[in-house]
């Protein structure tokens, strides 16, 4: 039987991913709109629960990044290409701008150099600022700011949406979604690769590794040693919806090797956010918060803007970026073992995604793999929106017309209703836990963190999830 992109030919995959999150999405759609069989294998129990769901949430332009680099390219084109699928798929976005802030002479001095790094990688849209028309702009802003750099393209995005329509969109493709398969083991057979799993065993004759913080460990499984992954936490503070009216553009620190630095960001779901740190760390599991974390992020908000801090603080996270000690992506192909390395890729790789996608399939292509695009793609999904700049289902009268369980608001704090959590144990990539449902929905996501609203939107989680329908989604996505 010849293979479809639905199946196999005799458990065999043409492809298997490793790695759910945006990257690994990205990867498999674009698989699997040609005429392959692609299996997506995620660790955890969700797709998107790893780091992509704890970054700043911003839609780069690639303006600082190093010119030159695989990641100044691919971050380039990533902008506009998940620009034009958000608005295809109904990921929020909110075109806020950015401006850099110089808070000292050095700093000052760095902004025409950034002005001409921004022009070198394509972005002529900058644009160097005194200290007044950045106080125009961020009214809120602390004492000592001497002037600015403004970029006019940088927006805000839902990071939870942009996985979730990635994966969403590789299953309606055909891709087959394999969660709880850790890979712990490969082996070759011919011209198959066993990878050893969590979950069973799976075959493939192409394996594509975008493990993030676990890519140097399947790295060498395929016997290679070309890098080490360094977790590297940031831990970060939301303020309540009521700190929106002060930041209502992204405010960026001038970066530094260590990264970006700690920056204000409004963010979609209506908050305002401060973050992140930036710790290197042994354990890769270790997304706690810390006293010394809270203390830094005091220190930097006093200094940026003291009243954001009298404001209160709906929730503290962490997550955990795979920081690698090489200087840009690390995409490589090793076609004698049909495999294909896609690691390194920082907190851009929100932004990259869907451009590392296309990069990564050029890549097999090139060592051989034989793909032949499809001419019967379904439509791109519609995505539920969870953000605060376009209508809402508790706010939709005709909807909740429609369908009363819309206008059944069950968490208060974020206005999530009934039909929101339905339609999240019923999708084609279902929350199958209370932590996927806050991915999908909000609930539980705001200022009580669910102390008022958790036992009924666990109970709705159970029933919901126990339907027929959820149920059958369960299992095609074990």
């Amino acid at each position: 039987m010849t293979a479809t992109p639905h199946r196999p030919d005799d458990g065999v995959y043409d492809v298997a991913v490793i790695g759910g999150g945006i990257v690994g999405a990205a990867v498999a759609r674009e698989l699997s709109g040609h005429h392959v069989s692609v299996a997506l294998l995620e660790a955890r129990d969700d797709v998107g629960d790893g780091t992509s769901k704890a970054n700043t949430a911003i839609l780069h332009t690639g303006f600082d990044a190093k010119p030159g680099t695989l990641e100044s390219r691919l971050v380039a084109r990533g902008y506009h290409l998940l620009s034009d699928y958000a608005k295809a798929t109904g990921i929020p976005v909110e075109h806020t701008g950015a401006v850099l802030v110089a808070w000292n002479e050095e700093e000052l001095e760095a902004l025409p150099g950034l002005k001409e790094k921004a022009e070198a990688n394509g972005y002529p849209h900058c644009r160097i600022v005194g200290a007044d028309e950045v106080y125009r702009s961020v009214p809120d802003l602390g004492e000592g700011v001497l002037g600015g750099l403004t970029v006019p393209d940088e927006s805000i995005i839902c990071t939870w949406t942009t996985n979730l329509a990635l994966a969403t969109d590789a299953r309606q493709r055909g891709t087959t979604i394999l969660l709880e398969h850790a890979v712990t083991a490969v082996d070759t057979a011919g011209d198959v690769t066993v990878l050893s799993t969590g979950g069973g065993e799976v075959r493939a004759r192409w394996v594509v590794n975008a493990a993030g913080l676990g890519a140097d460990h399947i790295d060498r499984l395929f016997g290679h040693d070309r890098f080490t992954v360094t977790p590297r936490r940031g831990e970060l503070f939301v303020f309540d919806k009521l700190a929106r009216p002060m930041v209502d553009k992204i405010v960026l620190p001038v970066p530094s090797s260590r990264g970006k630095g700690v920056l204000i960001s409004p963010t979609i779901y209506g908050n305002v956010m401060l973050g992140p740190t930036a710790e290197d760390l042994d354990d890769r599991t270790d997304t706690a918060t810390s006293e010394h974390g809270y203390d830094f992020l005091l220190t930097k908000g006093e200094r940026l803007m003291p009243r954001l801090l009298a404001e209160e603080v709906t929730a503290s996270y962490a997550g955990l970026r795979a920081a690698i000690d090489h200087p840009d992506y690390l995409i490589e192909a090793s076609p004698g073992q049909r495999y294909l390395l896609v690691g390194g890729i920082r907190s851009t790789g929100l932004t990259a995604g869907l451009a590392i996608a296309e990069h990564a399939r050029t890549l097999l292509e090139e060592a051989g793999l034989a793909l032949r695009a499809r001419g019967d793609l379904p439509d791109p999904p519609r995505m539920p929106n969870i953000g605060e700049a376009a209508t809402r289902p508790y706010q939709d009268a005709e909807r909740i017309a429609a369908d009363p369980a819309y206008g059944t608001v069950v968490c208060f704090c974020e206005r999530v209703t009934e039909g929101e959590i339905r339609d999240a144990c019923h999708a084609p990539v279902p929350a199958r836990t209370l932590e996927g449902l806050r991915r999908r929905t909000r609930a539980m996501n705001g200022r009580c963190q669910g102390f008022f609203c958790g036992a009924a939107v666990a109970a709705l989680h159970t029933r919901y999830q126990n339907h027929d329908g959820c149920h059958s989604q369960h299992k095609d996505n074990r």
